[in-house]
């Protein structure tokens, strides 16, 4: 071996050593969590609960970076040009790692260019109406949709939201013409909801729940196989005569590609013991969310088996972005 040839490999081992002796000490200093929604949204309230404990756990700062716009994917691709180091994390939904890509052309791939830790959270989403709306549950707002196409309108939370997607699968399915008004955010929706400027939303139930215990909005359904928890009396899309139909919205924790498999590790470790406190629980289904915790790789496999499903979909459905 030369001098140059034990020079370049010692100064290899050094690095590698470094890299081995700083992950040891992980974290040591303040975690930047992106999410691509604002304060407020169901993703902001589950950022701030994961950064809050995990803040307390390690004792170091998790400071949530709220960067909005283009259907959360400014955000997704934020973490995936980040330096893998793990101080860069995405709290990230499926419409950024699944539905996205199958509708936009993205300067990132979800599988080359993140690293999946851990679904923390799934929750279903839930069709409210206006008072005013004459329909009592799906089957009649589907009758009124058809007898007005092209009248009734639906807010969401952008183009390419699980908001978005559940509306035109219901319409996909039903055979109707109502209008999409994408928003910035569903909480952004919310105040036309309620002043009947658009007619429906599919919004995931934390966002609305208070509104509709208040009477406020009217709950006809939501989008999961079974009954949410917090409103076990709204039947599920499909009991309203849909069969298959769900659109649960999920998120998960990931950092850029290459992210260091001890520090992989460690916050798929400590993601699933803070999901097992009970306290943490409890917080969670008071927002009308389930906690997951899978592994890395149960994670990655979900990503990679649901980008084709809905690639399916959405070209069966027609479904354009505006």
């Amino acid at each position: 071996m030369t001098d140059i040839s034990r020079l370049i490999f010692g100064l290899v081992a050094l690095l590698i050593a470094e890299n081995a002796a700083s992950q040891t000490h992980y974290p040591a200093k303040p975690i930047r969590l992106v999410v691509g929604f604002p304060p407020g949204s169901q993703p902001d309230i589950v950022a701030r609960l994961l950064g809050q404990y995990l803040a307390e756990s390690w004792e170091k700062p998790v400071l949530i970076d709220n960067v909005t716009g283009a259907a959360g994917n400014i955000a997704a691709e934020r973490v995936a040009k980040a330096t893998a180091d793990g101080y860069t994390l995405g709290l990230l939904s499926q419409s950024q790692l699944i539905i996205n890509p199958n509708l936009y052309k993205l300067a990132y791939d979800p599988v080359k260019n993140l690293t999946a830790i851990s679904q923390v959270t799934t929750s279903a989403n839930m069709l409210v109406v206006h008072n005013a709306v004459a329909a009592k549950n799906v089957q009649e707002l589907i009758k009124l949709a058809s007898v007005r196409p092209g009248e009734l309108t639906f807010a969401s939370g952008g183009s390419g939201t699980s908001t978005h997607m559940a509306a035109e699968l219901l319409k996909s399915a039903a055979g109707v013409d109502i209008r999409h008004i994408p928003y910035k955010g569903v909480t952004a929706a919310i105040p036309d909801l309620l002043g009947g400027r658009v007619t429906m939303m599919f919004s995931p139930v934390s966002s609305v729940l208070p509104l509709v215990r208040e009477g406020k909005l009217r709950a006809l359904a939501v989008t999961s196989l079974r009954r949410a928890a917090t409103f076990p009396d709204v039947p599920t899309v499909e009991e309203s005569g849909y069969p298959g139909f769900e659109v649960t919205l999920w998120f998960g924790l990931l950092g850029p590609a290459g992210l260091p498999p001890a520090t992989v590790r460690k916050l798929h470790l400590e993601t699933v013991k803070l999901l097992s406190l009970r306290d943490l629980r409890t917080k969670l289904a008071d927002q009308g969310l389930e906690g997951i915790g899978n592994s890395p790789a149960e994670f990655a496999a979900v990503i990679r088996s649901e980008l084709p499903k809905w690639a399916k979909v959405i070209k069966a459905s027609g479904i354009k972005v505006e």
